[in-house]
């Protein structure tokens, strides 16, 4: 049965779109909404809304490096789009949780580019975790979903 290319691509830019749109509009309402007053205690103890502005990546590794994250997101989505393009990800769902991190990752590159760090504002500190925001779900999610396909079908998603 031949896929019907058009519709796939117009399927994969809603999925970036949507991500990009969800992650972008949290981090305007956070921007406007919660850099003014720090944080907002949801479970004390456990859960808040903290504005944070992060120049680097987790826990603020490279901190400042923006040029570096610009580079390197703009070479990991090209290489994803590259590979889905070239047929070589056989497997829609594959297809789909790469997507879903391309998104993040143009969120995430919005920020970088236009305010020179991303805004963060997820807040799990009883475990003292990283801040994060919905393009970071969005990556964590894709990438860990990829593997976790990958792993179930013994690299079966992948043409070689």
């Amino acid at each position: 049965m031949k896929r019907n290319l058009l519709a796939e691509w117009i399927g994969y830019l809603m999925i970036v779109g949507s991500v990009v749109g969800l992650d972008q509009f949290v981090k305007f309402l956070a921007y406007r909404d919660l850099r003014p007053i720090g944080s907002v205690d949801l479970i004390p103890g456990v859960f808040r809304f903290s504005y944070c502005e992060n120049t680097g990546a987790a826990f603020s590794m490279l901190s400042g490096q923006i040029w570096v994250f610009i580079l390197l997101t703009l070479v990991l989505c090209s290489l994803i789009v590259f590979l889905i393009a070239k047929g070589l990800v056989r497997s829609a769902w594959a297809r789909v949780f790469l997507m879903c991190v391309v998104g993040g990752g143009i969120g995430n590159l919005i920020d970088r580019i236009f305010r020179g760090f991303v805004v963060d504002l997820f807040d799990f500190y009883l475990i003292d975790f990283a801040v994060f925001n919905v393009a970071d779900i969005f990556v964590c999610c894709g990438c860990v979903l990829f593997i976790l396909l990958f792993l179930l079908t013994k690299g079966d998603i992948l043409d070689s």
